[in-house]
């Protein structure tokens, strides 16, 4: 595990915990890093329907590196950050963070999510003001 990291705390509020299962690992035991940004756009996307208040999709995920493995049995705990709000648009930050049994959590990734807010045909609208 990479213990350089400086994170030690996650950034954003909790909006996903999950448990790493087998079925989600590849033959070393480690989680496949697609399971894993499967959640963090989940994670996102709670985010983002709150903010846009309706339906939304993903449209781009950026900075993406992997910094630990997650193990077979693991918590997985997403948080999220509104990093910015456009017309139709929202960038949101997700980080994914791993405690196995009673360690320490370790920050695993992070990456920007961008969403559209989109109507009922699939086509862009107004991200609704507060």
């Amino acid at each position: 595990m990479n213990t350089n990291t400086s994170d030690t705390t996650p950034e954003g509020s909790l909006a996903l915990q999950t448990i790493a299962m087998p079925a989600d690992a590849n033959w070393n035991g480690d989680i496949f890093g697609g399971w894993l940004v499967s959640q963090m756009d989940l994670a996102g996307a709670v985010t983002a329907r709150r903010t846009a208040r309706g339906r939304i999709a993903t449209v781009a995920i950026e900075g993406m590196s992997f910094l630990n493995p997650v193990p077979v049995g693991a918590v997985v705990s997403c948080y999220t950050h509104l990093l910015r709000v456009g017309r139709t648009s929202m960038r949101i930050r997700v980080e994914a963070w791993s405690r196995y049994h009673a360690e320490q959590s370790v920050k695993v990734t992070q990456g920007d999510f961008v969403f559209v807010a989109i109507d009922e045909d699939g086509n862009p609208r107004a991200v609704k003001a507060d």
